[in-house]
């Protein structure tokens, strides 16, 4: 069976899971095509009136790459109609027509400037403007989250929805990349339901730190043929501390980051 763009975009409107049988290894056989079908995919998006604001990096947690058959970061796109913002303790999202939908506790960056070609992490720095704690939730239409690193690719990134908190100017908390990334890898992260303590993490279990995934980020989106800019406004999620866990409509979840980040609330609706 051929999965065609429309037919992915029909997904994720809708919040259907893929058929058993429906997929198998041809249709997506590497990640340069799957790309080639979530670019179209995003083309059709902004076809409709949609308007790209940023990225999703998804899988740079190494820990646990091994729990979903997955061993290599992947990226997506962030829309006008899947972004909140919140400078408040907590904000809310909506989880309506989502497939399998996850929580992820994440740091964000809010971008200044395109970067240069191979950057380093000191001219990398100094392209961002801000960073901001994130409440990613991701999806998958594969049944049991059971699928290969295309299917990811092609199925959107896996990216649903963000919530980004309050933002702090990175010049406020380093002066160079290496103190910035230094100081994010060694922040930890306690995201609970509630009262019930869920899951830790560490800011270094993405890549080593959230700088270096949005280094890999970078260089992989220019290396992609078609691919777009990361350019000035544009808002990257670095990857998730923790694992991802199984969310629903009327829950309320918190991510507890060590200073300098705040932590950051999310009801579910």
């Amino acid at each position: 069976m051929t999965i065609t763009p429309e037919l992915l975009l029909a997904h994720g409107d809708d919040g259907s899971l893929w058929p058993a049988g429906e997929r198998d290894a041809s249709i997506w056989p590497d990640l340069e095509v799957a790309y080639r079908d979530a670019l179209a995919v995003r083309a059709l998006r902004e076809k409709r009136g949609e308007k790209p604001v940023g990225f999703k990096i998804g899988f740079t947690n190494r820990t646990i790459w091994d729990r979903y058959g997955v061993f290599a970061p992947i990226w997506g796109t962030v829309w006008n109609t899947t972004l909140a913002r919140t400078d408040g303790a907590e904000g809310e999202l909506s989880l309506a027509r989502l497939s399998q939908p996850r929580l992820e506790p994440e740091v964000v960056f809010g971008i200044r400037a395109t970067p240069p070609r191979s950057p380093t992490l000191e001219a990398l720095f100094d392209c961002i403007e801000w960073l901001a704690p994130g409440c990613e939730v991701v999806q998958s239409h594969s049944e049991h989250w059971k699928f290969r690193a295309p299917e990811t690719v092609a199925d959107s990134g896996l990216h649903a929805r963000l919530l980004v908190g309050r933002a702090t100017p990175v010049r406020e908390l380093a002066d160079s990349g290496e103190a910035l990334d230094k100081r994010l890898a060694e922040c930890r992260v306690r995201l609970s339901h509630g009262e019930q303590r869920k899951d830790e993490g560490q800011g270094a279990n993405v890549l080593d730190g959230p700088l270096h995934a949005l280094l890999y980020f970078v260089e992989e989106l220019q290396q992609l043929p078609g691919a777009p800019e990361l350019k000035a406004g544009d808002v990257v999620t670095t990857g998730p501390w923790t694992d991802a866990w199984p969310v629903e409509a009327g829950q309320q979840w918190r991510a507890d980051f060590d200073a300098p980040i705040p932590s950051l609330g999310v009801r579910f609706v």
